[in-house]
């Protein structure tokens, strides 16, 4: 179902880490004429009064072009999604947690290199400073605080968090996922650590900061903050998720936790808001310095995220953008600077790709402007022998680092190598290399299995790893592992028990996971690595889990 829209014809994949510059630029040409029936195309499988949908904003040096909006806000009340409909863009909010933080540092009320607990001492001391911008551009190493909460037993959209669950859990982690500035891992929990600082700092409600001083002078209207979510907001779409029968069900972030996310919004709004990050009529030059500034690691190297952004390239030009998805909500802003040109998607669908939405929008209006990229070729191969190849083929851990005990498997295809997805050809009798730039080198000294240790992308990453056995355990080598750990941080108690010949992973409230073997003293538990770890006389003392956004959470063994 079309909601007919306003659409101004007037004044309007690899993503890679680019450098901007956001100077004076030469005036733009208008994009091209885009025909509505290649818009709605796009957004054909939410064309439908039976279903949630989508908006979409486009503008053209800062002038909306396009707003446009199909399906359904509300399937219980047949409520048509609007251009003006309100929906909650995810991690597209960071941007705008990020602006408190930078506009109170542009005050003199605080310094983007302040040791946080300046500001929340609750926060354990590790002995290493954790600066307010290492929680702008996420290399603070504090574990995910919804993560943590996962492995609790109370996933996001399961309890009703806030700022207190958040303090709370962060304050009972006693160690990072790795030293501050060591390497980039997202995580919520410094966003939501800003929101509180700002509230400290300021003196005022975060919520009355953002509308005082983001909100209002951009003439963002419509936008506010769900720190209540039992608030009524007027023309709010309802998020959903498709069951397996093809049903639709209700899937809302029904908790007040936000910074992280949290932001009620509309596609207008969004394009207000980055309009600003190219004119900086709220902030001014080092407003928008700071809020494109990318990080920097320990090591030198240059990230691609900023202030709550992105800084990259699409198709040979320069963007600046953010992906979110919170509950069932979905959500994309992306900008093209030298194009003048910004693409906003909200969708109230989780089966609604925001992002595939958004950058199929931008090609159409783009036009010319986008420059394909070159399909990657391979490298020159020198020829390897079958039997040589497959001396390589099996599975690594890696043995340094903060991911250390992560399994990395290596399989031949044809003649060729295959690891984690990407295809390798022999450039060497010991070095193996993708079309992108991926390096694979192999020792020479044969380890587990008569297989040579490796590591991955010598030259920048330098990520260590050695070949281990395969591992098939019996009964009684499963028996070892057997016990009650506990661990203080999550406030979780998992049980290991032997179940059908395998081990399986119960939580204080009975649910049970399968236990997959990786290798000896390793086990694979959804998208989770569990490590057991032993004491000197060869006894398991505690275990350790590890996922994308938690590292090493440590269970010691109570019985």
């Amino acid at each position: 179902m079309k909601i007919r829209i306003l659409s101004f014809l007037c004044l309007f994949s690899f993503i890679g880490i680019g450098t901007l510059g956001f100077g004076e630029v030469e005036a733009q040409q208008p994009p091209p004429d885009v025909d509505l029936a290649a818009i709605d195309s796009i957004f054909a499988d939410h064309d439908d009064t039976r279903t949630p949908g989508c908006a979409v904003g486009v503008s053209f040096q800062g002038d909306p072009i396009l707003l446009r909006a199909y399906g359904m806000a509300d399937l219980e009340h047949d409520v048509p999604n609007q251009p003006q409909t309100i929906f909650e863009p995810g991690s597209v909010a960071k941007q705008f947690t990020a602006t408190a933080t930078i506009l109170l540092a542009l005050d003199g009320k605080l310094s983007l290199d302040d040791d946080i607990r300046e500001y929340i001492p609750e926060l354990p001391d590790y002995g290493q400073v954790i600066t307010v911008r290492h929680l702008l551009n996420h290399t603070s190493g504090l574990r995910d605080w919804g993560s943590v909460a996962g492995i609790e037993g109370w996933p996001r959209t399961r309890r009703a968090h806030d700022h207190t669950h958040v303090l709370d859990i962060a304050s009972r982690q006693l160690s990072l996922n790795y030293p501050p500035g060591e390497y980039y891992s997202y995580t919520n929990t410094g966003y939501n650590l800003q929101a509180i600082l700002v509230e400290r700092v300021s003196g005022i409600p975060f919520t009355q900061f953002s509308k005082e001083r983001i909100f209002e002078p951009l003439g963002m209207t419509r936008t506010q903050w769900r720190d209540d979510f039992n608030r009524i907001v007027k023309d709010r779409a309802i998020a959903y998720r498709r069951g397996q029968g093809g049903e639709w069900s209700m899937l809302m972030p029904f908790e007040d936790v936000h910074g992280n996310g949290g932001l009620l919004t509309t596609v207008e709004d969004l394009l207000r808001f980055t309009q600003n990050l190219e004119t900086g009529e709220l902030g001014g030059p080092r407003y928008i310095e700071e809020m494109h500034r990318q990080g920097v690691l320990n090591s030198g190297q240059t990230i691609s995220y900023a202030g709550g952004l992105f800084v990259g390239t699409y198709k040979g030009l320069n963007q600046v953008y953010h992906s979110g998805s919170t509950a069932a909500y979905r959500g994309q802003l992306t900008r093209f600077p030298d194009q003048d040109l910004a693409v906003a998607v909200m969708c109230n669908a989780s089966s609604g790709n925001a992002g595939r939405y958004a950058y199929s929008v931008a090609d159409l209006y783009l036009g010319d402007a986008v420059v394909e990229p070159p399909t990657p070729v391979l490298p020159t191969a020198i020829q390897m022998s079958r039997s040589r190849l497959e001396s390589f083929v099996g599975g690594y851990r890696i043995t340094d680092g903060a991911r250390q005990g992560t399994l990395f498997f290596v399989a031949a295809r044809d003649d060729r190598l295959l690891a984690a997805g990407t295809e390798l050809v022999p450039v060497s009798e010991t070095r193996f290399e993708s079309a992108r730039g991926t390096v694979l080198e192999f020792d020479g000294t044969p380890m587990a299995q008569s297989r040579p240790a490796a590591t991955l992308n010598p030259d920048n990453d330098n990520i260590r790893m050695e070949p281990v056995a395969d591992f098939e355990p019996t009964d009684d080598e499963l028996r070892e592992y057997l016990g009650t750990f506990r661990s203080d941080e999550a406030e979780a108690t998992y049980t290991v028990e032997l179940r059908d010949g395998g081990l399986v992973l119960k939580n204080r409230w009975g649910q049970e996971q399968t236990m997959r073997p990786l290798y000896p003293d390793a086990f694979g538990v959804g998208g989770s690595l569990f490590l057991f770890r032993r004491d000197a006389r060869g006894r398991i003392e505690a275990m350790s889990g590890s996922q994308s956004r938690v590292w090493d959470l440590r269970f010691r063994k109570i019985r």
